[in-house]
């Protein structure tokens, strides 16, 4: 990235960096473009002491293409006031969440991968934390598809995975669906399971979420096998990086090459989110013409790691 006027701070982990001076309330259309080239090269961007509005973070947040309905992720928590920012908490005002998840564990998941199309970046913003816990994982789709033993990845060249709409990201039964009896009749977009990134052109692994999943043309038994299969080797540890928040960090994710979760916190001590997402045009595709070019990011922390170094560079 040499000469860029940002301040670019990689982290030591197969992905993420910090970006240092930027004030995301300031950001013409020039820095903009080098912030944009850094969340490809690095997939989750972090930008400590901001201060923003929700109209603020929606502006910021629609440079990254359409701005998307965000969906209400809890049942029974309070009508939002912008379909625009999800609010994600655990404080309760009246009897009624403000927003929703509470404060369990979320588990590994890209964003709203049920949709036809869905967000290509999600942004982040922090403006309460707990006493403890809470943190936020990412872990790097291009390395867990580029690590995969080569047996494994055979068997999942050209499929599909189907991702349930049934459910909210807390588990909840949405309201107007029914309850899942088998697998092949959920509804839900169904989805390549090896993806092309449409602006960098590499392939990364797609699992969307694995709460009632299911990979089309298999019977039930053996979808929930691979699945699992797939499942434990993407969210292993050696692919990830956990993000632990302080108020006014904003966090930008590529959903297309990345997945999250999020830690249990304390229970007696308040979080409070506020989220914005941008919809990329196209539906997620695969394109076999497009060379396999490693993540060079992803390469060079793994190489690091093996000569016992830190991560001095994209």
């Amino acid at each position: 990235m040499g000469g860029t006027a940002l301040d670019i701070r990689p982290i030591n982990a197969p992905l993420g960096a910090e970006i240092v001076g930027v004030d995301l309330t300031r950001v013409d259309n020039e820095l903009f473009a080098e912030v944009r080239q850094a969340w490809l090269d690095h997939l989750v961007l972090v930008f400590r002491e901001q201060k923003l509005t929700d109209n603020q973070q929606m502006e910021f947040s629609r440079r990254f293409g359409q701005l998307d309905e965000v969906p209400i992720v809890s049942v029974g928590q309070k009508p939002r006031d912008n379909k625009y920012i999800s609010v994600v908490s655990n404080v309760i005002e009246n009897g009624v969440p403000i927003g929703g998840l509470g404060d369990d564990e979320v588990f590994w998941h890209s964003d709203t991968s049920y949709r036809e199309y869905p967000p290509s970046a999600s942004v982040l913003y922090c403006l309460k934390v707990p006493n403890w816990g809470g943190d936020t994982g990412f872990s790097n789709m291009y390395l867990a598809l580029e690590t995969m033993a080569p047996a494994l990845r055979r068997r999942i060249e050209g499929l599909t995975v189907k991702n349930d709409t049934t459910y909210t990201a807390g588990g909840q039964l949405r309201a107007g669906f029914q309850p899942i009896n088998d697998l092949r009749k959920s509804p839900g977009a169904i989805h390549p399971i090896i993806r092309t990134h449409p602006e960098t052109g590499r392939h990364a692994l797609y699992l969307g979420r694995r709460l009632n999943s299911y990979l089309p043309g298999l019977e039930i038994e053996e979808s929930e096998r691979l699945l699992d299969e797939l499942w434990a080797h993407a969210t292993q540890s050696s692919l990830a990086w956990h993000h632990k928040w302080q108020v006014g960090d904003v966090v930008i994710w590529d959903n297309r090459c990345t997945m999250h979760r999020r830690d249990n916190f304390d229970p007696h001590s308040y979080r409070i989110m506020h989220r914005a997402q941008a919809q990329e045009p196209t539906r997620p595709y695969y394109d076999l013409t497009k060379p396999a070019e490693p993540h060079a990011r992803g390469r060079a922390w793994a190489r690091s790691q093996s000569l016992g170094l830190p991560l001095i560079g994209p």
